[in-house]
C-alpha cells in the first residue's frame, strides 16, 4: 500500500442559480448566478491536495476548451492529473443547478454521457494506482461495469474504498457494494435511496436513523449530509450530528 489517495469520477463544470426572491414560472428570475469547478470525484480530489493529500485523479473530459481548462486548474491545486483521459468527438460533462431561495435544490441537469468512457478496462489499465493507493474513493456517475472493477480491485489489493453516490438518482448502483465500503457520504435524499426508504423530508432523527442502516448494511463509517443543515454520523461504536460551518453557497 502506498501512500497517495486515488479518486475515480466526474470531472464537470458546475453553474448553479439562486433566485432573489422566490421562483416564477415561464418567466426570466432575478438570481445569483454562480459558475465553478465541479465533479464530485473532482471536488473531492482538488480539496484533498489543498489539504496536503497526494491525490491522484483518474475521470474523463471532452477535448473542449471547458475540459481542458478543468483540468489545468485541478492540477494547480496539487492532484496528478496525467492520467485523465481526453475524449475526442466528446463534450465535456456539465451539471446546472436551480436552487429555491432557501439554498435547497429545486431541480438539476446533468450532461454527464463523457463519463462512459471511464470503462472497466480504462480502470484495469491504471491498477497499479490502485494498488499503491493508501484510499481510494468513488462516485456514482461510474457505470455499473467501471464500479464492479473498483470495487474488485480494492477487494484485491486490500485498500480502504469510500463512495459519494453523487445524486438520488445513481445511487442504486452502490447498494451492492455497502459491504465492502470503509465510508460512504450521501446526502439524505440519497441515504434514504441507498436504503431503500421513503425520504419524509428533513429529519435530524430520521437521517441519524438513516447511517445508522448503513452501518448494519456493512459500511464502516456512513455520514449523512443535511444541507445547510451539517451533517450526522454513525460507525459500529458512535452516532453523532456535527452542525454546521457557513460559508456562501
Amino acid at each position: 500500500m502506498g501512500d497517495h489517495v486515488l479518486v475515480v469520477g466526474a470531472t464537470l463544470l458546475d453553474t448553479k442559480g439562486k433566485p432573489e426572491a422566490g421562483l416564477e414560472p415561464n418567466t426570466s428570475n432575478p438570481a445569483m448566478v454562480r459558475v465553478t469547478r465541479g465533479g464530485t470525484a473532482r471536488n473531492v480530489a482538488e480539496n484533498l491536495a489543498l489539504l496536503g493529500a497526494e491525490v491522484v485523479l483518474l475521470s474523463a473530459i471532452g477535448d473542449d476548451l471547458i475540459g481542458h481548462s478543468l483540468v489545468e486548474q485541478t492540477a494547480v491545486s496539487g492532484v496528478d492529473v496525467t492520467n485523465v483521459q481526453v475524449i475526442e468527438g466528446e463534450r465535456t460533462g456539465t451539471y446546472m443547478a436551480l436552487l429555491e431561495e432557501d439554498g435547497s435544490l429545486a431541480v438539476a441537469l446533468d450532461d454527464v454521457r463523457v463519463m462512459q468512457h471511464i470503462t472497466a478496462a480504462y480502470l484495469q489499465q491504471h491498477g497499479r494506482h490502485f494498488a499503491e493507493a493508501v484510499l481510494v474513493m468513488v462516485d456514482g456517475s461510474l457505470t455499473t461495469d467501471a464500479l464492479e472493477t473498483a470495487v474488485t480491485l480494492c477487494r484485491a489489493y486490500n485498500v480502504p474504498l469510500c463512495a459519494d453516490p453523487s445524486s438520488a438518482r445513481l445511487a442504486f448502483k452502490l447498494r451492492p457494494y455497502l459491504p465492502y465500503l470503509h465510508l460512504v457520504v450521501p446526502n439524505e435524499v440519497e441515504a434514504a435511496e441507498l436504503c431503500q426508504c421513503e425520504y419524509e423530508g428533513f429529519d435530524p432523527e430520521a437521517s441519524l436513523d438513516l447511517a445508522r442502516r448503513l452501518v448494519r448494511q456493512g459500511v464502516k463509517t456512513s455520514i449523512v449530509t443535511l444541507s445547510d443543515f451539517g451533517l450526522v454520523y454513525a460507525t459500529t461504536d458512535e452516532t453523532g450530528y456535527l452542525p454546521p460551518s457557513y460559508s456562501e453557497w
